[in-house]
């Protein structure tokens, strides 16, 4: 096996791994979306430890994939190839970022149910002000992500590593997902979900794509 099969197979894997990662932590977080989240955080502590856990995992695999592609990508654009690594990186940074404020929730909850008499307004507030902190560095980790997919799959079409439907699917699939950004930014409506779905099912064609199939390298051989 050729260093660019086991490329394909390390970032589609790293692809599913950071897709199944994000959606598990939803199902761990879900106690700081309750309103008496200062009680069930503290009593949901070892879900939400695994939840932060899967977090790192999205945040390693996000900046894995840029490293793992980057000698690929260079050799038809450099400069593109650090810019996507720069834009999975900063995504890794506002994961972090919301790691630290989850686990700082958490240790707030713990205090509030081991009080004998928690002053209320002082957890509501702090409690408030962390969840707000967490809130935005999801929304902003959004940013980078999404230029991160744009420049992916420029790269990919226009160095035709994979066929140009999959990367057109995906460069469209980033713009349309400026309209969720959107939304979550300036104006939070309902199902805006939508607008994020077509990039994240063609993450999962690409990965499985790169898995069986493989990245072409046909164009550089000829250069």
């Amino acid at each position: 096996m050729d260093s660019i099969r086991k490329t394909s197979i390390i970032v589609g894997l790293l692809f599913i791994i950071a897709t199944v990662s994000t959606l598990l932590t939803i199902l761990g977080f879900w106690p700081i979306y309750e309103a008496d989240y200062l009680t069930l955080v503290a009593a949901n502590e070892i879900p939400m430890l695994v939840a932060v856990f899967l977090f790192l995992i999205l945040a390693a695999s996000a900046v894995g994939i840029s490293i793992a592609i980057f000698p690929i990508l260079k050799k038809y654009n450099e400069s593109l190839a650090l810019s996507y690594f720069a834009a999975r990186a900063f995504e890794a940074i506002f994961v972090i970022f919301g790691i630290v404020n989850l686990l700082a929730i958490l240790s707030l909850s713990q205090e509030f149910v081991n009080a004998a008499s928690p002053v209320l307004s002082y957890y509501e507030t702090s409690g408030a002000l962390l969840l707000s902190a967490y809130e935005w560095s999801s929304v902003l980790l959004d940013v980078p992500f999404m230029l991160s997919a744009l420049i992916l799959n420029y790269l990919l079409y226009k160095a035709e590593l994979v066929p140009k439907w999959l990367s057109g699917w995906g460069f469209v699939g980033a713009v349309v997902y400026v309209g969720y950004m959107f939304s979550e930014f300036f104006l939070p409506l309902p199902f805006m979900e939508i607008f994020a779905a077509p990039l994240g099912l063609q993450e999962m064609a690409l990965a499985a794509w790169l898995i069986i199939k493989g990245m072409r390298t046909t164009k550089f051989a000829s250069e």
